[in-house]
């Protein structure tokens, strides 16, 4: 299920940040909201690389594949970039991925077109090209305690928006946040740090 749900919760949603949003940390981010509910909410940072480790380094240091090892990634993909996804447990390793994958017991399917997984079984079946049509890698995730993301929304710190898998999934990472932005009809170049709700 996609969208703001009945009871109010934004799983399944993009969080774009606000220039008011105050947080360096979150400063022209684009998160996917993977949990959220009266305990708090927990989301996947899309638009920050992690530039310092490759794929294939965490594979080795897994123990995935010894060094060296050939990665057998889908013929349409350039490589797969490894994300920051937020300021939690982030020697953790995340994959939002197609839904075309789900490994039983350990795969959340957020929606028909998005899952999680955090598992090594994942970046296995990834590296011997068996994995999800499409995936993004995080180390850490974005945590909220409860009512804490109400109450920076209400501040006007984050903007929702339905996800969009060509977003989430998007290789160039720099475009995301204006592609989020534009999918709710504004346009970056007039925001300011003047919001209001949208």
């Amino acid at each position: 299920m996609s969208g703001t749900s009945e009871d109010g919760y934004l799983e399944g949603q993009l969080l774009i940040a606000m220039p008011t949003m105050g947080d360096s940390r979150f400063e022209r981010t684009v998160i996917y909201m993977c949990a959220h509910s009266a305990e708090g909410a927990m989301g996947i940072v899309l638009n920050q690389t992690a530039e310092e480790v490759s794929f294939s380094d965490l594979l080795v240091q897994l123990e995935i594949l010894p060094e060296g090892e050939p990665i057998q990634l889908p013929d349409d993909d350039e490589g797969i970039q490894v994300h920051k996804g937020g300021p939690v447990e982030t020697g953790r390793g995340f994959v939002l991925h197609s839904g075309d994958y789900f490994i039983s017991d350990s795969t959340l399917a957020i929606d028909s077109d998005i899952c999680l997984t955090a598992t090594v079984e994942i970046l296995k079946a990834i590296a011997e090209g068996r994995g999800p049509r499409q995936a993004l890698l995080a180390l850490g995730y974005a945590g909220w305690a409860p009512g804490q993301l109400e109450a920076e929304i209400q501040r006007n710190g984050w903007l929702t928006c339905p996800a969009d898998p060509r977003i989430v999934f998007a290789p160039d990472v720099e475009q995301k946040y204006d592609l989020a932005l534009q999918k709710i009809g504004i346009d970056p170049r007039l925001l300011s740090g003047q919001a209001g709700n949208a």
